[in-house]
C-alpha cells in the first residue's frame, strides 16, 4: 500500500501549473462552528492540492480566511448554510476537482435541506463528513452510484444503518449505497462494497475535536489528484493515523487537529523515501 502511494507523490514536471494537482472546495461552517471548515482546508492544502476554497456563513468564512492567508473564502449571508446560498456555491463546485461537505454546518433543519439539495447536484468526487452524514440519513440511498466516500464515526455509522461498525456491516453498507465508507475508530475499516482494508495507524489521543475535519480535507486532496475513492480513503486513513501517532509521542493528553496539521508534510516525506 505505501508503495501505491509514493506513487501519488512522485515528482512533479518541471512544467506543471496551478490547478495540475487540484482544486478543492469545503462546503461547511456556521455562527458557533467556524474553525472545522479551515481544518479541512489546511489539510488539503498540507496533503499538496493547489487551491482550496471554503463556502460558509460569513462569521465562519472571515475568521477562516484570519486563520491563514493561504485560505480562499466566499462568504454566505446569515449564520448557517440556505437554500439561498445554492446559487452562490454552485459556480464553485463546478470549478472544483473534489469537495468536502460537512464540517461545521450544524444542525439547522433548513441547513439539512440545502445538503441534501447540494448532494442532488453535485456528481464530482465528495467527501460527505460530520453533519452532512447526519443530513442524509433518512435519503441515503437517493445519492447510489456516485464517488462519494463517507466518513462516518461509530456513532454516526449505527445512525446511518442501524448497524454497529464491523467489517461486514461496513462492506454490506458500501454495496448498499454505491459509495465508499471509511468507518473511523480504533481501527478504520474501508470499504467500496467489493473491496475491504482496514488501517491500524492512529491512537486514543486523537478523539479530540477537528480531527475528522483533517482526514476530510487529506482525502479530498488525493481525490482532486484523480486517485480513486476507495484508494483515496485508504491512503488518507493512513496519512492521518501515521501523523496522529507522530504528534502523539510529543503532545499526548495536550494533542489538538492543529498539532496532526503541522506532521502531514513529515508523513509526506516519509512516503517518498521509502
Amino acid at each position: 500500500m505505501l508503495y501505491r502511494l509514493k506513487n501519488v507523490f512522485e515528482d512533479r514536471p518541471k512544467d506543471a501549473k496551478k490547478g495540475d494537482f487540484g482544486r478543492v472546495l469545503i462546503i461547511g461552517g456556521s455562527k458557533m462552528f467556524t474553525g472545522a471548515p479551515a481544518l479541512s482546508a489546511l489539510a488539503a492544502l498540507y496533503t499538496g492540492c493547489d487551491l482550496t476554497v471554503i463556502a460558509a456563513p460569513k462569521r465562519a468564512a472571515d475568521i477562516c480566511a484570519a486563520i491563514s492567508p493561504n485560505l480562499i473564502t466566499q462568504p454566505l449571508d446569515g449564520d448557517f448554510l440556505k437554500n439561498q446560498h445554492i446559487k452562490e456555491i454552485k459556480p464553485l463546485i463546478d470549478k472544483a476537482d473534489a469537495i468536502v461537505i460537512g464540517p461545521g454546518l450544524g444542525q439547522e433543519e433548513e441547513t439539512k435541506k440545502t445538503i441534501i439539495k447540494l448532494l442532488e447536484y453535485l456528481k464530482k468526487p465528495t467527501v460527505i463528513d460530520a453533519d452532512a452524514i447526519t443530513a442524509i440519513i433518512q435519503k441515503k440511498e437517493t445519492f447510489k452510484n456516485r464517488p462519494f466516500i463517507l466518513t462516518p464515526h461509530r456513532g454516526e455509522f449505527k445512525k446511518l444503518t442501524g448497524k454497529e461498525v464491523t467489517e461486514e456491516n461496513v462492506q454490506l453498507f458500501a454495496k448498499k449505497l454505491g459509495c465508499v465508507i471509511l468507518a473511523k475508530g480504533p481501527k478504520d475499516i474501508i470499504s467500496n462494497g467489493k473491496k475491504i482494508e482496514k488501517n491500524n495507524t492512529g491512537n486514543s489521543y486523537m478523539t479530540v475535536g477537528g480531527t475528522g475535519d483533517v482526514l476530510s480535507g487529506i482525502t479530498a486532496a488525493l481525490l482532486a489528484r484523480g486517485v480513486t475513492p476507495f484508494d483515496a480513503a485508504m491512503f488518507a486513513a493512513y496519512i492521518m493515523g501515521r501523523a496522529g501517532d507522530i504528534a502523539a509521542l510529543t503532545f499526548g493528553e495536550s494533542l489538538t487537529a492543529t498539532d496532526i496539521l503541522d506532521i502531514i508534510t513529515q508523513v509526506l516525506l516519509e512516503v517518498n523515501d521509502l
